[in-house]
């Protein structure tokens, strides 16, 4: 026992010496790229979570690409009558791309079941993970 928890503090301590959990600069560009209108939700999300990244609309001024898409599911019929369950269940997924080297840097899923925002709550979601995944800006 005493082995396999040494093994395992190894192993972490080899994951972060190493930068296997990379995270990207605070005030990075990013481009969010059109996503069947949810990229909308995500630019807002990130917005609304105070993620320390720059958004820009140019993918050439971009030093990484945020893509993904999601799905929506409304209840049907019965849910909303004898539930009255009008939610739906929002399913979504982003990927960022370091642009120079193509290296996928993060990726995210996210499900809400009953989700009381929609594709919002997916977006903020997607944004709060991210966010986490960002260095954070250094103070002047």
């Amino acid at each position: 026992m005493k082995k396999i928890f040494f093994t395992l503090c190894c192993l972490m301590i080899a994951c972060s010496v190493f930068g296997y959990e990379r995270k990207i600069p605070a005030n990075s560009k990013v481009y969010v790229a059109p996503m069947d209108g949810f990229e909308t939700y995500v630019i807002a999300a990130i917005r609304t979570k105070d993620v320390p990244v720059q958004v820009v609309a140019d993918r050439d001024k971009a030093d990484y690409e945020l893509s993904g898409n999601s799905e929506s599911q409304k209840p049907g019929w019965a849910k909303t009558i004898f539930l009255g369950q009008a939610r739906s269940d929002e399913q979504a997924s982003v990927t960022l791309t370091h642009l120079k080297s193509s290296e996928v840097i993060f990726a995210y899923a996210v499900n809400k079941q009953n989700a009381f925002r929609g594709k919002q709550s997916a977006a903020e979601s997607c944004a709060k993970h991210l966010k986490d995944f960002v260095e954070k800006p250094r103070k002047r």
